[in-house]
């Protein structure tokens, strides 16, 4: 008989320890949670974390391994965009006026070993 798979309530407990995780990781790294899960039209911002004046919408990409390429090539310009649209949206509703910037953490392996890759600033908002 052949294993079951995980369901998709196990990829979210996973996906939002991988976040919460992440968090903590950048919190290490010097940055100061603001809020998470922040839903905003066209999407979703994993964590909102400020970096001395600046604001940053970070997006969080996990994969267990690289088989079908790394997390980082899964933020492309489509995802960029939505990105860019749900971070205007949660300026506009806390009525925000600061340098904003956008970073990746990719999160490379499985609970409890994770490898993290941060790009600050890896894209811009056009």
């Amino acid at each position: 008989m052949k294993p079951l798979s995980p369901g998709p309530q196990d990829a979210r407990r996973r996906g939002a320890t991988v976040e919460t995780l992440a968090g903590e990781w950048l919190e290490q790294k010097g940055l100061t949670l603001i809020a998470r899960n922040q839903q905003a039209k066209g999407g979703e911002i994993d964590l909102v974390m400020r970096d001395g004046e600046t604001l940053v919408f970070v997006e969080i990409r996990h994969r267990a391994d690289t088989r079908h390429g790394h997390p980082l090539e899964t933020v492309n310009v489509t995802k960029q965009r939505r990105l860019v649209k749900a971070a205007r949206f949660y300026l506009a509703r806390e009525r925000l006026s600061c340098p904003c910037r956008f970073d990746v953490v990719a999160v490379l392996g499985r609970l409890p070993n994770l490898d993290y890759f941060w790009v600050k600033a890896a894209f811009d908002a056009y």
